[in-house]
């Protein structure tokens, strides 16, 4: 004679319970940290995007002041040698080369990954001409000195976006 044997197949309700408990524990967990990850990549982005136009700007400048001691453009009074708009370092300026070309410095203007353009228009940034005030929030429209994130956001290290 056999004997049959019964096995149990499947998981009671217990098993799943815990299993669901312990799949939740660790999403609960996971979260946060992607968050946290992306937050830390935005900012990494800023940075970088704040880094490359204040490089472009004093590039603009220093070649604009070097241009003025070469005597290819003329000194105008009351002029700072920093560029008029973020537009001029994408359209070019022109230095008083033999040649007449303009000289670029960005070949767009980086959008702010906090305050990201909308549509087809173009990215914004808070402007500084270089007779305003460090902390000012309007632009006196003469040139631009510097740059900075419109955003409102508060950074993982607790200072404000707009004051990098």
């Amino acid at each position: 004679m056999m004997k049959t044997l019964n096995k149990r197949c499947g998981l009671t309700l217990i098993e799943l319970v815990i299993t669901i408990t312990i799949l939740a524990i660790l999403a609960a967990v996971v979260m946060p940290l992607s968050q946290m990850t992306a937050q830390r990549t935005r900012e990494l982005e800023l940075r970088r995007t704040l880094r490359t136009i204040r490089m472009a700007v004093d590039d603009f400048k220093k070649r604009y002041d070097k241009a003025v001691t070469d005597k290819k453009i003329p000194a105008v009074l009351n002029k700072s040698g920093y560029p008029e708009s973020l537009k001029t370092l994408v359209e070019g300026f022109d230095f008083g080369d033999a040649n007449g070309t303009k000289l670029k410095f960005l070949r767009r203007i980086p959008s702010d990954p906090f305050n990201p353009p909308k549509g087809k228009e173009e990215p914004k940034w808070g402007v500084r001409s270089y007779v305003d005030r460090p902390d000012s929030t309007n632009w006196g429209g003469e040139d631009v000195y510097d740059v900075y994130s419109l955003s409102e956001g508060i950074a993982i290290d607790g200072t404000k976006l707009k004051d990098w």
